[in-house]
């Protein structure tokens, strides 16, 4: 006989199988809670707990991730991307595009076109590090001491037609400051992130995490209210775009393992104990901003 637990993750499952098949179609609450056998109040509920986002929010990414492969296509328009994800207009995309992308569609489609940023390569007590801000904050800080040009090209990955300053600028140089200064000398790090809603809930969970002390992926679940979702929990870790800014080296296992790290589980260790030491030198922590909706607009 099945659990409980079993059978709840079997109606998860159907509800995200049946959004993938239907969500041009833009189904409602109501239809899909059907579908699985659940009131609406209900199945909201449950699929928020294990998915870690809203059956709304999971067709929105849907659409925005449909809408990119067509506007990817050089002769896509705007409403070419519209229609074809489902939605009434190209006013709707835009909404969409802005809520979950942080961008706009045409944004996307020219891939940062307009976007400027300033990047330089800096070394750190942990390797050298690739560092690029816009004129609102840090956008990207990634280790890259094995090969300067692969770390470049991730970053033009991200936005394949803005314009690229080799300089470093005074958002980099404070953002770094946080190696070679006490707490008293660093001015306030702003970051300026494209990222999911959830991403960012995550992200500036993690920025609440302070030097020296380590958590669980089971427990910044928890701390942003969905203690179910600790794979999206993962996943959104595994995607900082800010290496030790944000600070996702302080997540460990919950068998108390360091665990894997995208830039190194040795480098993660010795962050780790680092940062140890500077607690016992009463070095704490500098403020850093992250900015969000509105203020994240390209």
């Amino acid at each position: 006989m099945l659990t409980q637990i079993e059978i709840d993750h079997d109606r998860i499952a159907k509800a995200i199988g049946y959004l993938k098949q239907h969500y041009a179609q833009q189904p409602s609450l109501d239809e899909v809670a059907a579908y699985v056998g659940m009131s609406a109040f209900h199945f909201q509920r449950m699929f928020t707990q294990w998915a870690g986002i809203s059956p709304k929010r999971f067709v929105q990414y849907l659409s925005v991730e449909h809408a990119k492969n067509i506007l990817s296509q050089k002769q896509a328009t705007l409403f070419d991307a519209a229609i074809g994800t489902g939605l009434s207009g190209t006013g709707r995309l835009h909404d969409l595009f802005v809520k979950i992308e942080g961008m706009t569609p045409g944004d996307y489609k020219n891939g940062g076109q307009d976007l400027h940023i300033n990047y330089s390569f800096q070394h750190t007590p942990f390797g050298t590090v690739l560092v690029a801000a816009t004129a609102k904050g840090v956008c990207y800080v990634a280790f890259a001491d094995e090969d300067e040009e692969i770390g470049l090209g991730l970053l033009k990955q991200r936005f394949p037609n803005a314009s690229y300053h080799h300089q470093a600028d005074e958002l980099q140089q404070r953002a770094l400051s946080i190696f070679t200064r006490n707490k008293t000398e660093v001015k306030d790090i702003k970051l300026h992130l494209k990222g999911t809603p959830f991403q960012l809930k995550v992200w500036d969970a993690l920025l609440k995490i302070a030097t020296g002390d380590l958590t669980t992926y089971a427990a910044l679940a928890r701390s942003i209210d969905h203690p179910k979702a600790c794979r999206a929990v993962g996943s959104a870790v595994g995607d900082n775009p800010v290496a030790y800014l944000i600070p996702c080296h302080r997540v460990i296992r919950s068998t108390g393992e360091s665990g894997q790290y995208h830039w190194g589980a040795h480098r993660k260790s010795a962050m780790i104990g680092w940062e140890a030491a500077r607690v016992l030198n009463n070095d704490a922590d500098v403020s850093v901003e992250l900015l969000t909706g509105d203020e994240q607009d390209h």
